[in-house]
């Protein structure tokens, strides 16, 4: 986590972007968001939270009231749904996250976290190319 306080703005860099959830950035989607070690600490500021990629649609959240944010703390991002992962993309070479199912109070791991070797594991270089 990153936190950058600009003039005129505040912002929580995460390593989710939208490359991992597109829908705030193509239809101004609102989702709930909060510090997941921090739902009983009393809130510091605004803040935009936004992912690694550098451009201006790489958001997933504007103006979202928080705790100070610390090295370590963990920002969750609710109400992803189904949509979420369909969605995502390899965009800029970054693998595709977990998915984790919540069910009744449960969490279990659906699909393992994509790694750089994925990225790779279908392309072909055709033999005039191979050095």
């Amino acid at each position: 986590m990153d936190v950058k306080d600009a003039e005129t703005k505040r912002y929580i860099g995460v390593d989710a972007g939208f490359n991992t959830l597109v829908r705030p950035a193509f239809y101004d989607s609102y989702h709930a968001v909060a510090m997941a070690n921090k739902f009983n600490k009393a809130c510091g500021g605004k803040y935009d939270i936004v992912g690694p990629i550098c451009e201006s649609g790489d958001y997933l959240a504007h103006d979202r009231i928080m705790p100070d944010p610390e090295e370590g703390d963990l920002v969750a991002v609710f109400t992803a749904g189904a949509y979420g992962f369909s969605m995502s993309s390899e965009y800029n070479s970054r693998p595709r996250c977990a998915e984790v199912l919540v069910s009744k109070g449960k969490a279990c791991l659906i699909r393992k976290a994509e790694g750089t070797e994925d990225l790779w594991r279908n392309q072909i270089i055709p033999e005039g190319l191979r050095r």
